[in-house]
């Protein structure tokens, strides 16, 4: 783990674990949802719910601030495309 998440002992092993997953998921081999089940032993499913409730905490943001925001970003993005979508809208 980073200094950063030595210095933030308000989040817990699994937080400080899934943060730095989603630094890096993308070394591991296979899709996502296989690297999320070998790594945390739950489905993708879980692990989603738990990652949104995570990135709305401050101590996730003090812990990493970017990784923090980008996933907000994507987030904030896909709502609206589901929403636009459910509308019968398209954004362009």
């Amino acid at each position: 783990m980073t200094e950063l998440h030595a210095a933030d002992p308000t989040l817990s092993d699994r937080d400080q674990a899934m943060l730095e997953f989603e630094r890096q998921w993308w070394k591991f081999a296979g899709s996502k949802e296989e690297a999320i089940r070998q790594k945390f032993d739950m489905s993708g499913t879980r692990y989603f719910q738990i990652l949104n409730n995570l990135i709305d905490r401050p101590e996730a943001l003090a812990a990493d601030p970017l990784l923090v925001k980008r996933l907000r970003r994507m987030r904030s993005s896909r709502q609206k495309a589901r929403a636009a979508r459910n509308l019968g809208m398209r954004l362009d």
